[in-house]
Order: C-alpha cells, then structure tokens, then sequence
C-alpha cells in the first residue's frame, strides 16, 4: 500500500546522544559493542522525542590497546571515537562532549570512573555490583540528583524471559509466599586464570556474579533484608591462606510483612575446569508455599557437538537468549539478547529525558525514570549491603576470623559484623539501610 506522509510524519524530529565508555574488556565485547554497533546502524525510535541517534564517541581505558584493536577492526560499522588512556582517561573523556557514561570496569574500580561521570553532569549507567559499600551508593545518588541526571546499575538477569516470567507468577499471585532459594552460578578457569588475571587479586566471585541473585531475589520477592552469612574456598586461583578466593556461598535471611522469613543460598565459583560443556553453569531454585520455580540457564534445550570444536574452542551447552550471534531469515547478520536489551533500555531512557518532551517538564521526565526500580541506583541499597556484608565477612575470614555474620538494621546500626568470640562487634554502616 502506498500513500503519501502526512505533515506530522515528514517532520520526526532527530536527535544525538553522545556515548562514553569507560572498560573494554569482556563484558564491553559481549554486550556494549553489539549494541553500540546495532543502534549505530538503526537509530532509536519512540513517538514521544522522534528519532534518536546514539554514537560511541569517546572511550577511557588504562592502556589503549583494546580500543585501539576495535578500532581497527570495526572500521565503517560504528563511526569515529576517541580513545583515551592513562593518566586521567575518565577526565578526557567526560571532556569530550558525551551525554552519558557506561562503566564497565572491575567492580572495585566502578565508584571514582562513576563519581567522576556525575559529577561532570553525565548520565550514568554502571556494571553491576554498581559499588562495593553503602556510603559510596549514598554519594553517587546524591550526586546524580544535585546534578540532575540519571544514575543506572546493568543487573541484565532481570531481563533474563525466565526470570521474567517467574517475577510475572509471583506479581500475579500464582506463587504465593517464597520459602527458600537456591542459586548458582559457576564460571569457568579461564575467567579468573585469563584476561581477569591482572585485577582478580584480593577479590571473590561473590561480588563479581552472585550480586546478579541478590539483586534477582530483592527484586523479585521484595521483604527485609536481616541478616548476611558467608564462607568460601581458597587455593586455586591464589594462596589457601591468601585474600583471593576461589569459590563463595552466601546465605542471605529476609523477613516479609507477616513476619514470615525466607532464606536464600547463593553459590558461585571461577574454577570450573575449561572443558565443561556450558560457558557457565547457571541453576536456581524458589520453593514457595503452593509451589516450586526450578530454572536452568544452560539447559534450556540446545546441546551441539562439533568433532574438534566442543567444548573447548565452542561449548556443547549454548545460551541464545543472553548474548546470541544469529544469521536472520532476511540475510542480516545480528547480536542479540538481554544483555543488549539491558543497555537499549538505558539509552531510552535517557532519550527521554532529554528529548521526550517540553524542557519544562523535564524534571518530571527524570523523576519517572528514577522510579524504575529495576536499575535506579537508588533502588540497590538492600543488594549494595549484602554485597558490603559479604565483603567484611570474607575479609574478617582471610585474616583469621571465620563465620562472622552481619546484622541488617539492627539497634547498633545499619550494617553490623559480629565475629565469634568478641563481644564487641564492628559497625560496618551506621544508617538504616
């Protein structure tokens, strides 16, 4: 059918948001370059601010060396950018024009990059476990709304359509009340042996991938978080007696407003051998009063052998819902799943508050992309001090002291470690949480 455009059709209005990146390592590759590649290629559109642009224009990294390679790789596909490096990458880049900042660097590394973004009046989304502490959240917020900007964390598991479809159930009332949950996530020796090699020291897997349940569970199930148990293994990837570890369980206590609690169990590992048949393993389990939710991210049904290639250079076990390279039916070739969607979603967010109305009512615009409870910063507070507790906790165990367990909101503090044998315990955050 042909026709002619009417006067409002012919006059979309265009728009640019200039993309900062500060990271190019793993999770850049996996997810921010797909997206940044994809939308290059097909601009954002919404009814309400039109067509809206999204470029890549500047990247902070410590050496260069990865930006400089995709540069040269993606030569045409994505557009001309800047590269800066050390010393002072983050200060070049929010110099350089940039409407927003994506943080995708260690999770110890995530607070000054974003701090410093703010502070510029950048909008900012962050990799999860968005900060390691309490006070470091309370700054950020604080900062994103005296600067009038939105502040984001990726938690890219709640797009996850099962996850989705189990928080759908339990909105609805088909799950009723949630007992207990079990979670795992397990990856492979060449994460923690590979290209994390040169940060993973002093660190756990706890903050790096169980935060993705903490967050899931919050948000999913709602209630109070009371109190925070962790322990884990040591030996492989550093010293038996180092502050590096191999493996983490985390147990994490909540109370709901019956008074009724659930407890949740969290286990996550970097050392699974490099010839398992998954990219990683991925289970959960929530028994509820009239029912059970079991979930597996690797057995979703597809298994490939290829003689020579599995499991080793491709694995058996393939996940093409998170991250999946695809030939369409049309030709086209595409990268694509919740990990990309994640970043889409913040990129229209912000697109909205820029450009989705009146100047005037921009205020109001911030205020409702802030009440999105699924990737505001202020939102994380429970799982930012489960993963503070779990930090304390695990620091307290390598330096002598094991089985420590904090207290959330307790009549000492907000957050507070109690270690066997002392009758003095530490207050770890001092507000309520």
């Amino acid at each position: 059918m042909n026709r002619t455009p009417n006067s409002e059709e012919q006059s979309v209005a265009t728009h640019r948001l200039n993309a900062g990146m500060v990271g190019m390592g793993m999770i850049f590759d996996e997810t921010y370059r797909p997206f940044f590649e994809a939308v290059y290629q097909s601009p954002l559109y919404q009814p309400n601010f039109g067509i809206c642009r999204v470029q890549l224009a500047a990247v902070a990294s410590r050496t260069g060396r990865r930006a400089e390679a995709y540069q040269k790789a993606t030569a045409g596909r994505i557009g001309t950018w800047q590269s800066f490096c050390e010393p002072d990458s983050i200060g070049q880049l929010v110099g350089a024009g940039v409407d927003f900042v994506c943080v995708a660097t260690p999770d110890d590394r995530h607070f000054e990059a974003a701090k410093a973004a703010l502070a510029a009046g950048k909008h900012v989304l962050v990799e999860k476990p968005s900060v390691l502490s309490l006070a470091e959240l309370d700054e950020l917020d604080q900062l994103a709304r005296e600067k009038n900007v939105l502040a984001k964390v990726v938690y890219h598991k709640l797009l996850d359509p099962d996850h989705k479809k189990l928080r759908t159930l339990v909105v609805d009332g088909e799950l009723q009340h949630v007992n207990s949950g079990y979670c795992t996530l397990l990856e492979p020796k060449a994460i923690s042996t590979g290209q994390f090699a040169e940060w993973i020291t002093g660190r756990n897997p706890g903050t790096y991938v169980a935060v993705h349940y903490i967050k899931l569970i919050d948000f999913t199930f709602g209630g109070r978080l009371t109190s925070v148990q962790c322990t884990g293994q040591r030996g492989i990837v550093g010293p038996a007696d180092g502050p590096t570890w191999d493996s983490t369980q985390l147990r994490m206590i909540y109370q709901y407003d019956d008074g009724r609690e659930a407890a949740f169990d969290i286990h996550t590992s970097w050392v699974t051998p490099d010839n398992f048949p998954g990219y990683v393993e991925q289970e959960v389990q929530f028994r509820f009063d009239n029912g059970v939710w079991n979930g597996h991210s690797r057995k979703r049904g597809v298994e490939c052998t290829i003689e020579s290639r599995t499991p080793l250079e491709r694995k058996n076990s393939i996940n093409n819902h998170y991250n999946g390279e695809f030939l369409e039916p049309w030709g086209a070739r595409s990268q694509r799943g919740y990990g990309v969607e994640v970043l889409e979603r913040f990129a229209r967010e912000v697109a909205d508050v820029e450009f989705g109305g009146p100047a005037g009512e921009r205020a109001a615009r911030i205020d409702r992309a802030r009440g999105l409870i699924y990737n505001d910063i202020s939102a994380y507070r429970q799982t930012v001090a489960a993963v503070q507790a779990m930090e304390a906790i695990l620091a307290r165990h390598a330096s002598g002291t094991p089985n420590c367990v904090v207290r959330v909101n307790d009549a000492r503090g907000g957050l507070v470690l109690y270690a066997p044998g002392s009758a003095e315990p530490q207050v770890l955050y001092a507000p309520r949480v």
